[in-house]
């Protein structure tokens, strides 16, 4: 390959965003022994969109396993109690029950919730966390430091040349050539349509408003989420307020928010003469829903926003994109190092392009549900009287938790494409702690000879763990994929299968694929 430009640097893998996926991908690389670069259009991480209460982002429980297994939820936690004040959601204010989440705003509670639903998960139940961005990004930051990650900030994507066996990136005043460039930089991604990838989907019907301002006369604005006939409103006092807008989302982005607009779309909506006295900081957003045509094109690979977008309704987006990090980072790895089958590269794409295209049609289903007309009313009605039933809470909480994620691994038996439950050994040793170096595991919990003596021959990519459980769902064994799936187990004392699933998702024994 060559280039015009005179600065050139090699590297296994060029991530363009500096985001929660495009840190959490390199992360992943990194753990793998590639060398990755991470290339940030913005110059400064910090923003106050990105602290409390607007930065405000709940993880799904695909999410949080995905940290607990790389040892970051922790420090995560830590971080955000030492450094944020506490912050409850606004649809879980001043609310006698429990709240399991919402949909569209209608809450479902965990009384209503059944957990024998999901019979490989131990209780309590399943459930979220929420973290501000500031904090997620920077226990990712650090991490990704600390394992070299090298990031260049104020270094945004300006184009590119594919090859057979690369790309060379260019940015302002540099190029640098990869084996691979992955497109994490968001919604108007760069990379995406550099590679020429078609994005499509349905335009939007409002413009969002998330806002926090000190109000004038805030006794005149009720708390709590309003319908009403022009659009919808959320009030969480003092001074966080969320509005949708029906206007074809003709407000977006059309030039900087002043008070006097952010006051002006919040009494046509709220129907008071409310004043703003003092707009501190404001964005807007909208329900437009888009999905990339494919995750591959040639060497460049797309997560996250620029694979996908939607409304942030259900707090859906950050965890899609936590959820191609994991799912990518192994296989890319693999790849690299030239272990992997040939189709590895290919299941990204098989599996997380159809969870998105669920997401998004979730969003556009709670678009319908908010519209500010007499059938969306009656509508919600009827769903929030399902949502009082068993089935119906516990129904939206396996959507809105993320916790029936299943990939279609061509297997029946039950476990298979799901997370691997939370297995802990009679010596205390957890299942999550064991994938903390991003290598796959086979549990042989009646420790047979022949399974032992097979795992030998992927000793380099698969940890063989004889151990016994507790709880062990009455399984005999579990092969566990690097991003904490299961790709293969047994019921009985059979190893049917099990060399197969090696070799699908592990390459050939002991040499290159």
């Amino acid at each position: 390959m060559h280039t015009a430009h005179a600065h050139i640097h090699d590297v296994d893998v060029a991530i363009a965003g500096a985001g929660p996926v495009g840190l959490f991908l390199a992360c992943e690389l990194r753990l793998a022994g590639c060398s990755v670069i991470v290339l940030e259009r913005e110059p400064d991480p910090h923003s106050p969109l990105k602290d409390l209460p607007l930065g405000l982002r709940g993880l799904t429980v695909p999410s949080l396993e995905s940290l607990e297994r790389r040892g970051l939820l922790d420090p995560l936690k830590a971080h955000v109690a030492e450094y944020t004040s506490p912050h409850t959601p606004h649809w879980m204010q001043a609310t006698p029950r429990r709240p399991g989440g919402h949909f569209a705003g209608i809450p479902f509670f965990h009384d209503r919730i059944d957990p024998t639903a999901w019979p490989y998960r131990l209780p309590p139940l399943p459930d979220t966390f929420a973290a501000d961005m500031a904090s997620i990004e920077a226990i990712f930051a650090r991490r990704s430091g600390a394992l070299g990650v090298v990031l260049h900030r104020g270094c945004g994507v300006e184009g590119l040349e594919s090859f057979d066996d690369g790309v060379v990136v260019r940015t302002r005043g540099e190029s640098f050539r990869t084996r691979w460039l992955v497109g994490c930089d968001g919604a108007r991604s760069a990379v995406r349509k550099a590679a020429g990838i078609a994005f499509t989907g349905t335009e939007p019907e409002f413009t969002g408003y998330s806002a926090r301002v000190t109000l004038a006369d805030a006794e005149s604005l009720k708390p709590g989420r309003h319908y009403t006939v022009t659009g919808v409103y959320t009030y969480a006092a003092p001074g966080t307020i969320a509005m949708v807008d029906f206007d074809g989302g003709a407000a977006h982005r059309t030039g900087p928010l002043t008070r006097e607009h952010i006051e002006s779309v919040l009494r046509r909506i709220a129907r008071t003469d409310v004043s703003v006295a003092t707009l501190h900081v404001a964005t807007t957003w909208t329900d437009r829903a888009f999905q990339a045509s494919r995750y591959r094109q040639g060497r460049v690979l797309l997560a996250g926003d620029a694979a996908h977008i939607h409304s942030p309704l259900g707090g859906q987006g950050l965890n899609l994109g936590l959820g191609d990090a994991m799912n990518l980072g192994w296989k890319l790895a693999a790849t690299l190092k030239g272990n992997a089958p040939s189709d590895l590269l290919d299941s990204y794409e098989h599996e997380r392009q159809p969870v998105a295209a669920r997401v998004l049609d979730a969003s556009r289903a709670q678009v319908t549900l908010m519209r500010p007309d007499a059938g969306s009313r009656a509508l919600g009605a009827i769903l929030h009287d399902l949502m009082e039933t068993h089935d119906g809470a516990t129904y939206f909480a396996e959507r809105v938790w993320g916790v029936g994620l299943r990939y279609d691994l061509g297997d029946e038996h039950p476990l298979v494409g799901c997370s691997a439950p939370p297995i802990e050994a009679r010596d205390g040793t957890r299942l999550d702690a064991l994938l903390r170096l991003g290598g796959g595991l086979l549990l042989d919990f009646d420790r047979r000879t022949t399974r032992r003596d097979l795992a030998q021959g992927w000793c380099d990519r698969v940890t063989y763990v004889a151990c016994d459980a507790e709880q062990r769902w009455g399984l005999s064994a579990m092969l566990v994929r690097p991003d904490g799936i299961v790709a293969w187990a047994r019921d009985d004392d059979a190893d049917e299968g099990l060399e197969f699933a090696l070799r699908r998702w592990f390459g050939n024994p002991g040499h290159a694929a």
